[in-house]
């Protein structure tokens, strides 16, 4: 009969070794985005050929914002919360897992005759539990807490790239900032001489108060627009800071000019970009993540099956004890089944459920919009291109145009208005150029990190972020 027990209980726990593997990654993408059909090249144009690249920021060739990028990365707050997080997790994941291995106690108590509550007992005992994890739910438990932690990594990683992301986009408009403000200074100080002009127009007999007026009221708007602008930059300049861990004094020296726009980028093939963006990725561990918690409720519904040993030695100074070995050694093994617990188990299985669908939703969610942003950073970049190319033309022309009214109203055959009216044409191009220049620097961006791409190059594969390192966890999907 106990050779019977022993065989009885060595196939169950054979039986109950092997966990459920969750979905597939193409059953999960055909699930959460049933309706996306990924096609075979990227349909807006404006990409290089070639595979997705780490190292964009180098190609800006700037080592000003190289340094400041590597100055977030280790000060930002929100990466520390980010590591943080991760450093959570990974507790999380030895905590799951503790419960596979035998747990072993000592309990001890002496004191005298009275022993502290006066039974006179003193004694020391072991004991040790073992429970026979058959369906899985501690395992279960113990993958959704490491597929957790990879989710968190994930998040970190993706953070991490977004903060590098934000400072070189914060940068760029910083940059022009500065320079809509000399733009618009510029503007003032030929508002000034029209106000000299119309003066000295006024004493030799070929204008008139009007015009003095005038051109005095077009100057103090330019100043208004300058105190804006310097408003404006000095505020960049404290979001920069914000990023990079530094004290808000507006004090970072951005350069003069914009950089020069890089190189196309190779964009790689759309059914690739979902296995490398780490937040889709990061989502998808989720979804596995929750799948496991799904099957910890159900096994958790099933009998649970414990092994116990005891080694314990007892002594008393007030009475006799029975006679017996000591110390005394015990062996045996428990049961606990739940019979009725009001639906509660139930409850859990179907609360863990609703959230594994939540996660494949949230997945659908987060892939459908990485395909929005690759889409629309390079449509923006084609947009920009085009839009550069008028822009600076209408500079020119406007430009020309401005020096053609000044001659007109000095020689008499052209009015004031004509002349104030080029010169705010002349801005909104220069304003208009200028705001075109920097959104492509920010596009450019924006596409790397829409495509996944790290802006370290690090031997063909991203850097962890700072804490975090998940180069030991296998992904979960093949």
């Amino acid at each position: 009969m106990r050779k019977f027990a022993y065989a009885t209980l060595a196939a169950a726990m054979a039986w109950g070794c092997a966990l459920k593997a969750p979905q597939q990654r193409a059953e999960l993408q055909e699930q959460a985005l049933p309706n996306l059909a990924v096609p075979a090249q990227w349909a807006e144009k404006g990409g290089a050929a070639g595979a997705v690249a780490n190292g964009w920021l180098a190609a800006f060739n700037d080592p000003r914002l190289d340094g400041l990028v590597r100055e977030a990365i280790a000060n930002n707050p929100d990466l520390r919360v980010a590591a943080a997080r991760v450093e959570q997790a990974a507790g999380y994941v030895r905590l799951a897992g503790a419960t596979l291995y035998p747990q072993v106690n000592l309990l001890a108590r002496g004191g005298g005759s009275l022993s502290g509550d006066s039974s006179g007992l003193q004694g020391v005992g072991i004991f040790a539990s073992w429970e026979l994890d058959l369906w899985g739910r501690v395992r279960a438990g113990r993958e959704a807490a490491q597929l957790q932690y990879l989710s968190a990594a994930l998040d970190a990683d993706y953070a991490w790239h977004s903060i590098a992301a934000l400072v070189a986009k914060s940068w760029f408009l910083a940059t022009e900032a500065r320079l809509q403000k000399a733009a618009v200074e510029d503007m003032m100080r030929s508002a000034e001489r029209l106000v000299g002009l119309a003066q000295d127009r006024m004493r030799v007999g070929k204008g008139d108060e009007y015009d003095v007026t005038l051109a005095q009221a077009n100057l103090q708007t330019y100043r208004d627009a300058v105190q804006q602008f310097d408003l404006s930059y000095r505020q960049a300049l404290r979001a920069l800071e914000a990023l990079i861990g530094r004290y808000p004094a507006a004090a970072v020296a951005v350069p003069p000019r914009l950089a020069a726009k890089p190189g196309p980028v190779p964009v790689g093939i759309p059914a690739e970009l979902l296995e490398r963006r780490p937040d889709v990725v990061a989502a998808e561990r989720r979804v596995a993540a929750a799948f496991y918690r799904t099957e910890e409720a159900k096994a958790a519904r099933l009998p649970r099956i414990s092994l116990t040993a005891a080694a314990t030695t007892i002594s008393s100074e007030l009475f006799v004890l029975k006679d017996r070995d000591d110390p005394i050694w015990s062996a045996g093994a428990s049961l606990l089944a739940p019979l009725y617990l009001g639906g509660a188990l139930q409850s859990q299985v179907e609360i863990r459920t609703s959230e594994q669908k939540l996660a494949v939703a949230e997945y659908g969610r987060v892939g459908a919009r990485a395909f929005g942003e690759v889409e629309s950073a390079l449509s923006s970049a084609f947009t920009l291109e085009e839009r550069t190319t008028i822009l600076a033309r209408a500079v020119s022309e406007n430009e020309r145009a401005l020096e053609l009214a000044n001659v007109r109203y000095r020689v008499g055959s052209g009015d004031l208005r004509a002349v104030q009216q080029q010169q705010l044409a002349v801005y909104g191009a220069r304003t208009a150029l200028l705001r075109v220049r920097s959104e492509q620097l920010v596009q450019r961006v924006n596409l790397h990190l829409a495509l996944g791409g790290g802006w370290v190059a690090e031997a063909g594969k991203r850097a962890p972020s700072p804490g975090v390192d998940i180069s030991k966890n296998p992904p979960i999907f093949p």
